[in-house]
């Protein structure tokens, strides 16, 4: 049987995606051979890729672990992706297993990878939604039914802005998300970056994402630091300012160590809604 009779309804094998893509970098198995195609014309380029994406999932891991020690107990994941293993809602409830997570994603493989990796996991809920519409995603049902807005929410943009171009506007949906959550509440995000990196490497991330589901938009420190204005960033590890950090250097006990070629793929920070 071929891979397109294999693929569940709605699901597209003849053009790269991105979430499948991310699954594949990350040594998943919920894609196909357009997607590892793709993904091998990036890592010809960019030899450091897994590196990349096993940081910016260890900025998302370590983030959500010290939010669950702040006492944040409940999670709004966008883009999720849903990889097999350290999702957003086994970091939390490792720590606070009262912990609620809402992932929301609009890719149609996760839907049909969270209907069995979230059944008979407590405190989480899935919906098809698009970060695009905030209104629609937190007025969905299912999350009103998970999340308490009358309390703090962590949400959780995680290496999805770059996929959404300045004509959207991410800076002021990020904004019009943050309005509905009550002070206290954070941001967490981490956003692809070409600064100081090859040439080559920024054209063959682009090229393959250009016939992907989602293209790319790398941008640069200034660019990203616009998403936490207004917020009060959390210093990424002891000792440093409250700004932007290499998404493996936060939270890491030797930030040195951390400072990975991956890792400098994206930048990454944690900030706190006043």
């Amino acid at each position: 049987m071929s891979e397109i009779e294999q693929a569940p309804p709605g699901v597209d094998t003849t053009v790269p995606s991105a979430a499948r893509l991310y699954d594949y970098y990350l040594g998943g198995t919920d894609n196909y051979e357009v997607d590892r195609k793709a993904a091998e014309m990036i890592r010809a380029k960019m030899p450091e890729l897994e590196d990349a994406a096993w940081a910016n999932r260890g900025f998302l891991q370590r983030s959500v672990r010290w939010l669950a020690e702040q006492g944040i107990r409940q999670f709004i994941d966008i883009g999720a992706g849903l990889p097999t293993r350290n999702n957003t809602h086994e970091a939390a409830q490792a720590v606070a297993p009262d912990a609620r997570v809402l992932y929301a994603d609009n890719d149609p493989m996760v839907r049909v990878h969270a209907d069995s990796l979230l059944a008979g996991s407590a405190g989480t809920a899935f919906i098809t939604a698009d970060f695009r519409d905030p209104e629609g995603l937190l007025g969905h049902p299912t999350t009103r039914a998970t999340i308490d807005f009358a309390e703090p929410v962590a949400l959780l943009v995680v290496a999805l802005t770059h996929f959404v171009p300045a004509e959207d506007d991410p800076w002021g949906i990020v904004r019009r998300y943050m309005a509905e959550l009550v002070p206290g509440s954070y941001l967490v995000l981490s956003a692809g970056t070409g600064d100081r990196q090859s040439p080559q490497a920024i054209a063959a991330i682009e090229g393959v994402y250009a016939n992907a589901s989602a293209k790319a938009h790398l941008r640069n420190r200034a660019e990203i630091a616009r998403f936490f204005e207004g917020l009060e960033i959390v210093p990424p590890y002891e000792g440093a300012a409250a700004e932007l950090a290499f998404v493996g250097e936060w939270g890491a006990e030797d930030p040195d160590a951390a400072d990975s070629d991956g890792s400098r793929w994206g930048y990454c920070a944690v900030a706190r809604r006043p």
